[in-house]
């Protein structure tokens, strides 16, 4: 019996991908493979089921896409982070899935290393952001400067919406910032909605690209 600390569910639609990645994190002591899935909506049944503590997604895959996956994970408010794994680094992809939930995007391309650190970061509960994902964002941020569209100030956010605007954009569910904060879900939902006001944006996606900006959350 196992003691890692991690336990990871892959889902791909590939087998030879999820060999690959089988005999990669096999020889990690702290990560344990619970399962494997070959579509997204397998991905959902099985962290039902299993209760992974980290899900390594492919965006693409039959039946029920990676993001629609992460959606519904995070729609029931299931306790796993996802981390994106890909071949897709367009902004398209990259943003759909942060919308989604996800709480890293890794390339295919990237180092076994990279990999590995991206499922400790969000197992951690913090963001992980390949460099060339992060640098997306950069430039999204350059684009808004040179079009005249600062950003509001965090200065115009309370305490308690600056607390609440961190978890959001770290993936926490609103049941969970609930929890932590001691407060109601209602109370959550409001914040939000005063957040997303006063900072003139209308969208997780557009709530995940401010917190980066402004240095709330950790891109590793």
């Amino acid at each position: 019996m196992s003691n890692a600390d991690i336990r990871v569910l892959i889902a791909d639609d590939h087998d030879i991908v999820r060999a690959g990645l089988r005999m990669l994190l096999a020889a990690e002591d702290d990560i344990e493979i619970v399962g494997e899935a070959g579509n997204g909506r397998e991905a959902v049944e099985m962290a039902r089921a299993l209760c992974p503590n980290v899900i390594v997604m492919d965006v693409q895959m039959p039946e029920m896409n990676g993001i629609e996956a992460a959606r519904q994970i995070r729609a029931e408010e299931l306790p796993c982070a996802v981390l994106a794994l890909t071949i897709h680094e367009d902004e398209q992809y990259f943003f759909q899935m942060i919308s989604a939930g996800a709480m890293g995007y890794v390339p295919k391309r990237a180092a076994p290393d990279d990999l590995v650190h991206a499922i400790r970061t969000v197992n951690a509960g913090s963001v992980f952001l390949y460099p060339s994902m992060a640098a997306m964002l950069v430039s999204d941020y350059v684009t808004r400067m040179n079009a005249g569209e600062p950003d509001a100030p965090t200065d115009a956010l309370t305490d308690r919406e600056r607390e609440v605007l961190t978890l959001i954009a770290e993936g926490v569910s609103n049941r969970d910032i609930a929890d932590r904060l001691t407060i109601s879900v209602k109370t959550v939902e409001r914040h939000r909605e005063n957040i997303m006001n006063k900072l003139s944006l209308h969208s997780r996606t557009e709530l995940v690209k401010y917190a980066i900006r402004k240095g709330l959350i950790d891109i590793e």
